[in-house]
């Protein structure tokens, strides 16, 4: 089967410095977590400060900013009038009916909510969300965390999915098996992180440089 090249977001920045070189390799989307118990987290000021620049020199990226479990009216105080980002990125344990109130009172911003995958009965509660997000990330599952772990989810769950909304894979994406993800997998978009990091929050531009050679490559 033919390969397509998929989008790719590069998560856990937190440097105005990194964030700016790599969105010159060619990233589609960049993350930054404003959760406290990550050691990826970057305060409100810091996030603010390496969005507004992202916006100036490459307004084309989107800028995610990734929640967990954020109580609903802060969420909708945070990111009414003109937010430095464009997607919120709910990565905890959200129900329909928090997206649904972030749609109602924030319809300017775009919203993905991310999946952590144990099992195959993971993948069949994600379709009642479709209508009330943007995109789908799939993340694997892990006990101590609900992000950024590096492990894979298992392939068997992967192949042949069918959504109505964009879907990204994140989880252990590493140029090994990039070729795989491409040829049976085929998501939306790669959420790369912890594969490419020296330390937590801390990318080696060489091996992300390396991931969008190799893509290009294709």
């Amino acid at each position: 089967m033919p390969k397509t090249n998929p989008l790719v977001k590069i998560c856990g920045l937190t440097s105005e410095e990194q964030a700016l070189q790599v969105a010159k390799l060619g990233a589609n989307a960049i993350g930054i977590i404003s959760v406290e118990e990550s050691p990826r987290y970057v305060s409100a000021e810091i996030k603010k400060k390496i969005f507004k620049t992202l916006e100036n020199f490459y307004p084309k990226i989107d800028r995610v900013t990734v929640v967990q479990n954020c109580p609903i009216d802060l969420i909708i105080k945070n990111f009414l009038g003109k937010p430095s980002e464009t997607i919120i990125q709910l990565h905890g344990d959200e129900d329909i009916d928090y997206c649904k109130k972030i749609r109602k009172y924030i319809p300017n911003i775009g919203l993905w909510k991310a999946f952590r995958i144990k099992t195959e009965e993971d993948i069949d509660k994600i379709k009642p969300f479709e209508d009330f997000i943007d995109a789908i990330l799939l993340d694997s599952w892990n006990k101590e965390t609900y992000g950024g772990s590096g492990k894979k989810i298992n392939s068997i769950y992967l192949k042949n999915l069918q959504f109505n909304k964009p879907w990204w894979l994140a989880g252990g994406i590493s140029i090994e098996w990039i070729d795989e993800i491409l040829t049976e997998i085929k998501p939306d978009g790669l959420d790369i992180s912890s594969s490419i990091e020296i330390s937590p929050g801390y990318k080696d531009i060489k091996k992300t440089e390396n991931i969008f050679k190799f893509l290009k490559g294709i």
